[in-house]
Order: C-alpha cells, then sequence, then structure tokens
C-alpha cells in the first residue's frame, strides 16, 4: 500500500481516531526498529527508516516528498525486507501465537513436503519462521517470511484469456485446499495476491510499487500474457481443517473481509458448512471484480450466480464450480481469449486508444507464438 507521513490511510474521519491511528503507526515502527539488529543477524535487512539510528534524510516538506525513507508502511503487522542471501524482496508478518495459531498451522501444513510442491496447491508458501527472544504469549512471538506479492488486478488484465487463466488458478488452489479438507475462511479479494517476479524482474519499491526498489524511476513491467503470472491465497488466519469423518461440517460464522455474505447476514448465530461460504466468496471476488467492471465476460455470468446464491445449499460445491469453468474455457475460441478486456469506466477516447494499443500488442504475442491463455510453466 502506498503511503508516507502525510498520506496516512485514517481508520475515521474524526480527528481523534486518526490521531490514535497515527500513534499507533508509529509505536508499531519503533517495534520494528527494535527488532532490527536481530533481523540482521537472521539474513533480513529492513529499510534505512527502520535502523536504530535513522534520521530522516529530507531537510523539508518538499524534500521529503522525494525521500525514499519518508515511506511508512501502514498495515501495521507486516513489513518489507532483504533478504541477504540473495538481494530478494520479501514480507515479514508477525503473528501472535496465543491468539492465531491456526494460522501458523495452516501455512505450514501447505508448505511442507509432499504438498508444498503439489502443481494445484497455491497457498503462498512459507520461506522461514523466526521466533523473535524475549516475546511473551501476550505479544507477537512468531515473524513468518512470505515472498513478496502483489494485488492480483495490479496492474489491470488486459485480455479474457489473462482473466479465465487468473480464475482458474484460483479455483485449482481452492479446490486443493477443499480437497486437503481445509476451508479457508476468508478468500476474498484482498487475500489473493500475484507473484510478481515474471512480470517485475526487477521488482518495485515495497511501498510505491508504481516506482523501482530504488524509489527513482518507473517500475517497468511486463503484460501478464508476455509473462505469465502465479497467483496465491493468502492469510490463512480464519482457516481450519475439518475431519470428513465427522460428516459435513458445521461452524459458527466467522467475518472475514467480505462481509455480505448472505447466511452470516440472515442467522449470525446458526452454525454453517463454510465450504460453500468459501464458494461464495470466490464468486462475488469475481462478480464484484470483473463482472460488474467489465465488459467480455458475459459467458461467465451463470455459473457466478450460481455460486452466490443466497442460499448455500444450492451453491455448487467446488469440484463442480471446476467441471462447469473447465467446460466454458474449452468452449472459447483462441480469438475470445485474445480479445481485450474493455472496463466500464472508460471514455470514448481512451477505449479507442487502447483498442490500438492492444492490437498492436497482441499482433506481436501472435507473432511470439505466446498462448492467449497465459499459464505460467510450474
Amino acid at each position: 500500500m502506498p503511503g508516507n507521513a502525510n498520506s496516512i490511510p485514517p481508520l475515521s474521519s474524526t480527528r481523534e481516531d486518526n490521531e490514535d491511528h497515527y500513534r499507533t503507526l508509529l509505536r508499531t515502527e519503533r517495534r520494528w526498529r527494535d527488532i532490527q539488529p536481530w533481523l540482521e543477524s537472521k539474513g533480513y535487512l529492513l529499510r534505512p527508516r527502520y535502523m536504530p539510528n535513522w534520521k530522516p534524510s529530507w531537510d523539508d516538506e518538499e524534500t521529503k516528498l522525494d525521500a525514499e525513507d519518508s515511506q511508512i508502511n501502514a498495515l501495521l503487522v507486516v513489513m518489507d525486507a532483504t533478504r541477504l542471501s540473495d538481494g530478494e524482496l520479501v514480507l515479514l508478518k508477525l503473528v501472535n501465537l496465543s491468539e492465531n495459531p491456526d494460522e501458523v498451522k495452516t501455512t505450514e501444513y501447505f508448505s511442507a513436503e509432499p504438498l508444498k510442491s503439489h502443481p494445484r496447491n497455491h497457498c503462498v508458501p512459507l520461506l522461514d519462521i523466526l521466533a523473535i527472544p524475549g516475546r511473551t504469549s501476550s505479544d507477537y512471538s512468531v515473524i513468518l517470511v512470505f515472498p513478496f506479492l502483489r494485488r492480483f488486478q495490479d496492474p489491470r488484465m488486459k485480455t479474457v484469456g489473462e482473466v479465465m487463466e487468473f480464475i482458474r488458478q484460483i479455483l485449482e488452489g481452492l479446490q486443493f485446499m477443499h480437497s486437503c479438507h481445509f476451508a479457508h475462511r476468508d478468500a476474498m479479494d484482498l487475500n489473493i495476491m500475484m507473484d510478481p517476479k515474471s512480470m517485475y524482474p526487477n521488482m518495485f519499491h515495497p511501498i510505491e510499487k508504481s516506482l523501482n526498489r530504488n524509489f527513482k524511476g518507473k517500475a517497468k513491467h511486463s503484460t501478464r500474457t508476455a509473462q505469465p503470472a502465479k497467483y496465491y491465497l493468502i492469510d490463512f488466519g480464519l482457516s481450519r481443517m475439518y475431519d470428513p469423518k465427522n460428516g459435513p461440517p458445521l461452524d459458527y460464522p466467522v467475518l472475514g473481509g467480505d462481509k455480505s455474505v448472505p447466511e452470516f447476514k440472515k442467522h449470525p448465530r446458526d452454525q454453517y458448512n463454510p465450504f460453500p461460504t468459501d464458494i461464495y466468496y470466490v464468486g462475488n471476488m469475481i462478480q464484484e471484480t470483473f463482472l460488474d467492471k467489465t465488459r467480455g465476460l458475459e459467458f461467465m455470468t451463470t455459473l457466478v450466480a450460481d455460486m452466490i446464491q443466497d442460499d448455500p445449499s444450492k451453491r455448487p460445491d467446488i469440484d463442480e464450480v471446476v467441471r462447469r469453468f473447465d467446460v466454458l474455457l474449452r468452449q472459447l475460441r483462441w480469438w475470445t481469449l485474445r480479445s481485450r478486456l474493455v472496463y466500464n469506466d472508460e471514455t470514448p477516447f481512451v477505449s479507442f486508444r487502447r483498442y490500438v494499443t492492444h492490437w498492436i500488442r497482441t499482433t506481436g504475442h501472435i507473432l511470439l507464438l505466446r498462448s492467449a491463455l497465459p499459464t505460467p510453466k510450474q
């Protein structure tokens, strides 16, 4: 999330709450600063702002705007870092084991062999786990290290084929979790990410993602068709494994990022099977991200409508969703997959310019024999 000392996202419109949020950010920054030497001893280097003896590099508000060390990470429990062994950009996440043990257990489960190397596994891989020394059970006790990912729709997808490959991967990933008897329970848009390394070979600045890592100049990138991307499900804080020997699972609602789940709104104190709720989450993500905002994916309307039905018992299970999606995908011609994804917010001038650019780019893709369905190599 882009941000600096002058653009901290407020939690409320009231001045008092904004000031509280700013103070929370400062306390969080000091926490990262305090453990920076220990992190470096473990092989992870934070940005200059978080060094123990850091002093601002800017002289005034004008020069502050161009200063890399003015960039604040406003997400509180996560921090970017450079892995010293290879210079890779990684994400550090603070997790309180006493409050959230399931996240660590689920992440470790899908990051251990043989599941880790399974081609259908789209759970974000765990690179490392660090136990913070001197921490008590009332404080964050471990740091999970992940690849540094990017929002799945940043930059926007450009073709029908790029969207279909994205949906294919996410359905595949959810199907894999369900086959392992895990429900994600928060599979909304913010918990679906893209591995950007293929599109951004030199990566980008972790806060101001439009800029290079050195905060100078634009971060160059390719399209997904030229460099296919892999997508991941993240954030397993609400995920849970259910023993199939006990029959269809029942659990009380947990409110994740998507507050629109029909069964939770109607009867919030009842127990529900969490697997149909996962179907709703993904279907609603497709509806709100693509069907409501673009033209060219109308063939997905019926399947998505079935996924987001109010009655969870009427929603197809993930195997049926994948089967129906595969049928739809096989019916699409190459020219449909290569067609431009038209966004509803385009002006006529922007639309014309994008059409011209699209067909020039598409001609190059065809000549270079690039697939209309950009599936990354395993």
